[in-house]
């Protein structure tokens, strides 16, 4: 390996990880934990792009030149000043070139042993795709199955709250994993991004014990499982949480209380379903959430779409779910919760 040049196993060895892209690169996917210091900004990069196809890449080259130094300046005497001598950082940007490379020749003139990420981000990305093949299938996993509005990821935070190893696939994805999942105010991830948070999670995990998981579709949301993750999650054993019906009711509208406040976007999202449940269904939806007839919407739903939906999916899917354990649920307050989660625990742990 070349003087300056670092791999994705060395990452650890480094005080800090600087990503050198834009902010835009940065937002859709970085390393965990590295901060973002662009040597060129979105608007000058697109700026040197355009110089470079319609004037010439000398123009280009001298206009980027000139900025990327002002910019790794800034960086220096705004972010850097205070590190001591022997601070060692990891410095990357797309493809381990030009932007990187310029950081690291100044910090090293400096006297910091700065080194540049072989391949850069597509390196790392790379190693994350090789890694969730790789990780996926290791970890013995439990799969908490239940129908809409079970509680199953209260479940998971009560199995956590025990002790137990959780791999819960929905925060990871900032998404609820239904037609109304998004998250008010918390986008999701993107694909890459989703990814490196997965690989993450797993790279945590302790294979010699249990992890339990939701049972979740091959999308949550806008992104996707793996297929070596989903295949996996799909052989394992199950559970199966089942509430009341009121109380799935129940815990429905509270956890999507915000569609009571401004039922605008549940409206548009159930319009979507109008080739599945057909116009008159849609129009019945629409009339009840106008009404304000949310208990009597919400009950609707779970017959008419969402309970049918489960049962072909888990039948079709999970090949254990015919001989998962039952726990039965009257309410889902956090006491009952831990109660099941306990059992859950003693239950495989016998």
């Amino acid at each position: 390996m070349r003087p300056g040049a670092a791999n994705v196993a060395q990452l650890a060895e480094f005080d800090e990880v600087i990503d050198a892209r834009t902010p835009a690169e940065y937002a859709d996917d970085h390393i965990p934990g590295a901060i973002n210091c662009p040597v060129l900004d979105d608007e000058q990069r697109a700026e040197i792009g355009t110089l470079y196809k319609q004037v010439s890449p000398f123009v280009a080259r001298k206009r980027g030149a000139a900025l990327v130094a002002r910019n790794i300046a800034d960086h220096l005497l705004e972010r850097f000043q205070d590190r001591p001598r022997n601070w060692r950082p990891l410095i990357y940007c797309w493809r381990g070139g030009q932007r990187s490379g310029a950081f690291v020749t100044i910090f090293r003139q400096v006297g910091w042993d700065a080194c540049q990420l072989e391949g850069g981000y597509k390196g790392w990305r790379r190693h994350v795709m090789d890694e969730l093949v790789r990780l996926s299938p290791i970890p013995d996993y439990r799969i908490v199955c239940g129908a809409t509005g079970s509680g199953k990821t209260r479940l998971l935070s009560a199995l956590a709250a025990e002790g137990a190893q959780v791999l819960d696939l929905e925060a990871l994805a900032a998404h609820k994993g239904s037609l109304l999942g998004d998250l008010p105010g918390d986008p999701q991830p993107s694909q890459r991004m989703f990814d490196s948070r997965l690989f993450s999670a797993l790279s945590a995990l302790d294979p010699a014990r249990p992890v339990y998981a939701e049972a979740e579709s091959r999308r949550i949301g806008r992104v996707e499982l793996p297929t070596a993750l989903l295949e996996r999650l799909r052989a394992s054993p199950c559970l199966a949480l089942e509430a009341s019906r009121e109380a799935r009711v129940d815990y429905l509208l509270e956890d999507y209380a915000y569609f009571l406040a401004d039922p605008a976007p549940l409206l548009e999202k159930l319009a979507v379903l109008k080739e599945v449940r057909g116009s008159e269904a849609i129009a019945h939806w629409c009339g009840l959430a106008a009404a304000g007839a949310w208990r009597e919407l919400v009950q609707d739903l779970l017959d008419k779409h969402y309970d049918p939906l489960y049962h072909r999916s888990q039948d079709q899917n999970f090949a254990n779910f015919p001989n998962a354990p039952r726990y039965a649920a009257a309410d889902l307050s956090l006491e009952t919760l831990r109660r099941i989660a306990g059992e859950i625990l003693a239950r495989n742990n016998a």
